[in-house]
């Protein structure tokens, strides 16, 4: 969140007169600070789970942003790269070890792809991200469902960690064979290649702004707890990307801060939309914006 998030507060303070300040820590600390109460509001991209809601004591999470965890990757000479969750899972359990085996070069046919390790990277601290990449290998490879399963922090088989995107960024760009789940965001940002990542459809599709789109248009409705879902999309969706999420805000009823916070969260997801498309962050779908204006309301 923090690339939009730094628009976001910006622009309120131009048209509000009001001043935000924001850490960006991660999913996880987020929702453990405003559990705790140090802070205003917490901002997650993986929706509570029922331990954290409950501990969190009467929060609301508020859908406000629409974005992707892309693929990064960095090996030298290659620009194009297709992949798929089994072999994403492979990499990850240390079982697919190097770029030039066959599972990969099967779906590459046109890139020359070297004798190198591949270095997988993940996030030693919680993170949204993490929850979105272990929930999309979680539903296409059965094995890692059950030996590894989705979490803001789970326990990688393989690999080496680093602290936020900016972390997995870095020892991404500074290491041959290197690859990472990173927000659609910081790829930007680093310049970094994106790998095309299958859908259930079969095809292979970046993280650009139309296909979280189309990921995000099989939402229909939206449940009591704003909890939403939208990596591995159905097969009719032919050009969704495979790994989008949605971010939350995260809130307390009551909260002391409240009425600043509703013009925050308003703005958020209203005017400060404008400012997403320069990030890989999609509209929100009607509905969810619905959904999440409800939420601020009641708050």
């Amino acid at each position: 969140m923090a690339p939009l998030m730094a628009n976001w507060i910006n622009g309120f303070e131009i048209k509000e007169g009001i001043k935000v300040t924001y850490g960006a820590v991660g999913s996880g600390a987020g929702i453990a600070q405003i559990t705790a109460r140090t802070v205003d509001f917490g901002a997650s991209d993986a929706p509570m789970t029922p331990e954290q809601a409950a501990k969190c004591n009467g929060c609301v999470q508020i859908p406000w942003a629409l974005t992707a965890t892309g693929i990064g990757f960095h090996i030298q000479g290659v620009k194009k790269l297709n992949l798929s969750g089994k072999i994403l899972a492979g990499i990850y359990f240390g079982k697919i070890t190097n770029w030039n085996d066959p599972k990969i070069k099967k779906i590459n046919p046109k890139a020359k792809l070297p004798n190198l390790a591949i270095t997988p990277v993940f996030r030693s601290d919680g993170s949204g991200d993490t929850y979105a990449f272990t929930n999309y290998l979680s539903k296409v490879s059965p094995a890692w469902k059950n030996e590894v399963g989705y979490a803001t922090s789970v326990g990688f088989r393989a690999g080496v960690g680093a602290k936020g995107n900016s972390g997995i960024t870095s020892t991404v760009t500074s290491t041959n064979g290197a690859i990472g789940y990173i927000s659609a965001s910081y790829l930007i940002a680093a310049g970094l290649g994106a790998a095309a990542i299958e859908n259930k459809a079969g095809n292979f599709e970046y993280p650009n702004l139309k296909n979280i789109e189309e990921a995000a248009s099989q939402v229909k409705s939206v449940p009591p707890s704003n909890e939403l879902n939208i990596t591995n999309t159905p097969s009719k969706a032919k050009l969704a990307y495979p790994i989008s999420t949605f971010t939350y805000a995260i809130v307390p009823h009551t909260a002391p801060q409240k009425g600043f916070l509703q013009q925050f969260i308003n703005y958020a997801i209203t005017k400060g939309q404008v400012y997403g498309a320069a990030l890989d962050f999609a509209p929100l779908p009607k509905v969810v914006l619905k959904a999440a204006q409800a939420s601020a309301a009641a708050l």
